[in-house]
């Protein structure tokens, strides 16, 4: 028999394709009071929500077959009043500033714990953002070029051939640029 749903706990929908990842920020949260759902893609998290649509929802960016950019889309539609937070390991300003046009209340990178998307969460819906350092220094020029490749090398497995290809440059450079040191931030 499964447990009864608490009518005054939050109800949440996690979907990430990292296993580990989303038991563990699922579980996190169930210790916080609220009901979790968790799915593993796109379909199985649409599926969750049409069953039951959920108050809040943590989408992962990048997950096998559709992104999490085309989930935030759909969880608009099928309810506008769910907040939704988009998790990603392959932040950059556009899908940032997509998600947030979609309807995504913030975007966070990972990794990330439960406290960092309660805090997300709260500024999405007007807390008071917590003062910035004064100390912030945008990443440089190089370092932002060298996260470009690693998150291209990322998405094409390892295979610095097709790295190359989608990057536009020679192989050979792209393996001279890969055995340098990450530049200083």
């Amino acid at each position: 028999m499964a447990p009864s749903r608490n009518p005054d706990a939050p109800s949440l929908l996690l979907v990430d394709d990292d296993t580990v990842f989303r038991e563990r920020l699922a579980r996190a949260f169930r210790e916080r009071g609220f009901e979790v759902a968790t799915a593993g893609s796109v379909e199985e998290g649409l599926a969750a929500a049409q069953h039951e649509s959920p108050e809040l929802a943590v989408v992962d960016l990048r997950m096998p077959g559709r992104g999490g950019l085309e989930l935030v889309r759909e969880l608009r539609a099928l309810d506008a009043s769910t907040r939704i937070i988009v998790l990603t390991g392959y932040g950059s300003i556009a899908t940032a500033v997509e998600a947030v046009r979609l309807g995504a209340l913030n975007y966070i990178p990972k990794p990330a714990d439960v406290d960092d998307l309660l805090a997300a969460l709260a500024r999405g819906l007007g807390a008071p953002s917590p003062p910035v350092a004064e100390d912030f220094h945008a990443p440089s020029l190089a370092r932002a070029e060298w996260e470009h490749i690693q998150r291209v090398l990322a998405d094409c497995e390892g295979n610095i051939s097709e790295a190359a290809r989608r990057l536009g440059l020679h192989r050979r450079s792209l393996q001279r640029k890969l055995q340098k040191y990450p530049p200083a931030q």
